[in-house]
């Protein structure tokens, strides 16, 4: 009996080892397993919070004036952005332990267990914040093994690599509150047309009910489940300390107003001009076009929203709006080639094709303060003159020949000088200037200021027959303005990413295209066609706006056949303003000719309307003196007229007018009165002495 008893003790002592040796074998390879993972989880490193979303782009005023997405709305806002009242509401909710676990629950895991075994089914999650948001960046809403050992993992990579801060920042920013709205902050927007960080705690509490079940919990969609929902979310953050019970009844029986929609109106701002934005990301910068639609980009472009209105209303305003005619505007700073608006055709919703940035035309006489630009820089002056005339020029080997004629066949017949050439746009003038210089000349100015496209060296480029972009007219408008210095036609300021860091900013150079003293000189030359001064053979060009100007500005119009332009700039601001048919129509009606001028007009006149004027400050090299306009000579007080003018330092004329000096005036007067005490043979004999 004893020696069977031994036997029962041995054989127990056996089993006993057997399953210490196992339980052991497995303590070490579930040490060995965690650590495993653990070790894996820190190796894999920080993975990216970034999930899809918005794209946005701002104005100069930091206002929203556009967004991409893909049928969703998302946002990213930092935590000290987002409501506090949210965060409680959604922790004490979601995961009220949250900041004391690793990513797991466990006593909320087991809890969740008992409770599905006891209805014999899943009744209760257990998932934690970080659970949820792992399974929101990163993986499909399966229910395999397989997805739920990948969540634990993602979740471990997320408490091991990220601050708690960090975690419930992302999870606010990715979950989905309904109706296209990804993150609180679009949340926010669309059911309180407000920002995350000014929600209300009746607002919050609402808010962050609804990812549970975004269709059951919208307010929009069911308020009595919502209400319901906003109850327990209240007791909740009673029993978690965050408010009290007569916090909570108040808040529960608060009647909240639901905006209900996207500001739609945001996104429709400037089309044209966004449509160039994004061309010019991926021209630009290294951002793929999936980046542009869901990288969660904020794009600061270079767009003023108020002279963009002012431009689209000027346009609206004065085209007939039964004419099938096109225009672009484009307004750009000087100092920088930033492009503060743009409008390239009359309905973006019709036609998506840019005029201003795609389209090459004629520019016509908008193209002569680059001609003169360059005859001041070899030599030229204000007061140069040459001989207003029908005149037929021979080019080319094979001796061409090109006829040019004034507008209306209108000629001086007599000598005009620069500063009238550029004013009345006399192209006889320009085009003896082009040959004088040599044909090279004005295509070497032009490309310093940027013009590109072909520029045939011929005696009509000086009359702008060769085709251009809109956008590189303006820019180089702009660069004489700004006394020389190069700039490009800019729309991105800078660029941020989801993580608030700066991706992109654009590069401010300055390299010295143009000489600063020779640039002055020639906008000093385009003021006058607004100075009537300077009426001659026929009247300065901008004499029909002239009346509407409250101050000095510098500019240039031009007429082809087929297109109207208007391109002028104060010190500040350029505006350029093309008009025309898109098939070659030619402008016909007198309407069509004005349309260019009078929106010019407009725009920059409301568009500075509420700033301090500025003028033209001469530079070192220059000198003003006052000249007879008609003949270029120094005034004296004779001369009827006389007009400032600004000549590079020792070109300056050094004659004084004869024509009206006090002894001429009175030789003329006694030959006069001799004449007249004469009778009629002695007048004719005198005509043949």
């Amino acid at each position: 009996m004893e020696v069977i008893t031994n036997e029962r003790l041995k054989q127990t002592l056996k089993y006993v080892r057997a399953l210490l040796f196992i339980g052991l074998f497995l303590a070490i390879f579930f040490v060995l397993g965690v650590v495993g993972v653990l070790t894996y989880a820190k190796v894999k490193g920080a993975p990216p919070l970034a999930v899809p979303q918005s794209t946005i782009y701002y104005g100069t005023d930091n206002s929203i004036i556009g967004e991409s997405h893909q049928g969703q709305t998302r946002y990213w806002v930092p935590l000290a952005e987002i409501s506090p009242h949210l965060v409680n509401a959604t922790v004490a909710i979601e995961d009220k332990r949250f900041y004391d676990h690793n990513g797991f629950d466990y006593k909320r895991i087991v809890g969740a267990a008992l409770a599905d075994i006891r209805a014999m089914s899943k009744v209760q999650g257990a998932s934690t914040i970080s659970q949820q948001y792992a399974r929101n960046l990163f993986l499909e809403h399966d229910k395999t093994w397989k997805r739920k050992m990948t969540e634990a993992l993602y979740t471990l990579r997320l408490e091991m690599n990220y601050t708690k801060e960090q975690i419930i920042e992302g999870y606010l920013n990715t979950i989905y509150y309904g109706h296209g709205a990804y993150g609180i902050e679009a949340a926010s927007q669309f059911y309180f047309n407000k920002s995350a960080k000014d929600l209300t705690l009746a607002e919050a509490t609402m808010l962050s009910g609804i990812p549970k079940g975004p269709t059951y919990y919208s307010p929009l969609e069911n308020l009595d489940h919502a209400k319901k929902r906003q109850q327990i979310i209240l007791n909740s953050m009673v029993a978690n300390e965050f408010i009290s019970k007569k916090q909570a009844k108040l808040i529960f029986a608060e009647k909240l107003d639901f905006y209900g929609k996207f500001d739609v109106k945001k996104q429709n701002i400037a089309p044209y001009f966004q449509e160039a934005v994004k061309k010019a990301l991926l021209s630009e910068t290294d951002i793929t076009p999936r980046m542009i639609e869901m990288g969660g980009l904020k794009i600061y472009t270079t767009l003023d929203p108020t002279i963009q209105e002012i431009a689209e209303e000027k346009m609206e305003e004065v085209i007939n709006p039964n004419s099938e005619i096109q225009a672009a505007i484009v307004v750009t700073n000087p100092a920088n080639g930033d492009v503060k608006a743009l409008v390239g055709g009359r309905d973006f919703s019709k036609s998506q094709f840019n005029r201003a940035t795609q389209a090459r035309r004629q520019p016509g006489s908008t193209f002569k303060p680059f001609l003169y630009y360059t005859a001041v820089e070899q030599g030229f002056t204000p007061s140069t003159m040459l001989k207003s005339e029908y005149t037929t020029f021979q080019f080319g080997e094979d001796n061409k020949t090109y006829s040019p004629s004034n507008y209306n066949d209108y000629y001086a017949n007599d000598s005009i000088t620069l500063a009238q050439a550029i004013a009345l746009s006399d192209n006889v003038y320009a085009v003896k200037t082009h040959m004088f210089l040599g044909v090279n000349s004005l295509i070497d100015t032009s490309r310093r200021l940027g013009i590109t496209g072909k520029l045939p060296a011929v005696p009509s480029l000086a009359l702008g027959t060769s085709t251009v972009k809109m956008i590189d007219m303006v820019n180089a408008y702009g660069i004489i303005a700004n006394g020389g210095k190069k700039t490009e036609p800019s729309f991105i300021k800078k660029i941020v990413n989801h993580n608030g860091e700066v991706i992109y900013e654009k590069e401010k150079t300055k390299e010295q295209v143009l000489d600063k003293d020779v640039a002055f000189v020639t906008t000093h030359m385009m003021t006058g066609m607004f100075d009537e001064k300077l009426n001659d053979y026929t009247k300065v060009t901008g004499r029909t706006i002239s009346d509407q100007l409250t101050r000095i500005y510098a500019g240039k119009s031009g007429t082809t056949k087929t297109d109207s332009w208007m391109i002028g700039y104060s010190p500040e601001l350029v505006t350029g303003v093309w008009v025309g048919y898109d098939k070659d129509h030619t402008l016909d009606l007198a309407d069509e000719k004005t349309y260019s001028k009078t929106i010019w007009a407009g725009v920059m006149e409301d568009a500075l309307k509420k700033k301090p004027v500025q003028a033209f400050k001469p530079t070192s090299g220059v000198v003003g003196v006052y000249v007879n306009p008609d003949n270029g000579m120094l005034a004296t007080e004779g001369c009827p007229v006389m007009r400032l003018t600004y000549f590079i330092e020792g070109t300056e004329p050094t004659e004084y007018c004869q024509d009206h000096l006090p002894h001429q005036h009175k030789k003329k007067k006694k030959i006069k009165e001799e004449i007249e005490e004469k009778g009629f043979f002695k007048k004719i004999f005198n005509w043949f002495d």
